[in-house]
């Protein structure tokens, strides 16, 4: 009888640091829920004016889609032991990531070009404020995933010292998830 409530507590016991990592996630997906509720609020007042996306916001969803790809291959080579996948996993992540930023900023650039403003129109305004705090979460997620790549340089990233690695990856897939949400809500709701 010992054994199966052992077993229980393990199945039901969570690592406090990814308990908080989850709090955290949980919050900033009611931030977004509510800016999008805000957007559709402010959408229906009207005085809204159609935006043309710039073509760069395809290009970085690409980019963030392939770095969601690199950062599980560091994960799976972690759970593999095999210490230089977790390296190169994680510098094309990290990479990709700051070409995602960099692209942004020149997205923001087009914008501005436009004639879209973060003051003005409501429209450009959620469009700033959207692309503005989920590169803001990906600039905490860099430093995550550097705190970790520098782990599996001092080889302490392997298949017996999965946490980190773990949540860097549940990290990163959720802000990859909140970028394809987000352009697609923009996009569908413009």
């Amino acid at each position: 009888m010992t054994g199966q409530v052992d077993a229980t507590q393990r199945v039901r016991s969570m690592h406090p640091q990814k308990f908080a990592m989850w709090l955290f996630l949980v919050s900033v997906v009611m931030i977004f829920i509510s800016l999008s509720s805000a957007y559709i609020v402010k959408k229906g007042v009207g005085d809204w004016e159609y935006i043309k996306f710039p073509p760069l916001f395809q290009v970085t969803t690409v980019l963030i889609i392939l770095s969601s790809v690199m950062m599980h291959f560091a994960y799976i080579s972690a759970k593999r032991n095999n210490i230089k996948h977790i390296r190169i996993g994680l510098i094309a992540t990290a990479l990709l990531a700051i070409a995602f930023v960099v692209g942004q900023y020149m997205a923001w650039i087009q914008l501005v070009d436009a004639g879209h403003f973060f003051v003005g129109n409501p429209s450009g305004s959620f469009i700033y404020v959207f692309t503005g705090l989920h590169v803001i979460h990906l600039f905490g997620a860099l430093v995550f995933l550097f705190i970790v790549l520098g782990k599996a340089f001092k080889y302490e990233v392997h298949s017996k010292s999965m946490v980190r690695i773990e949540m860097c990856t549940t990290f990163w897939h959720f802000l990859g998830g909140l970028w394809l949400y987000l352009y697609l809500f923009l996009i569908f709701n413009n």
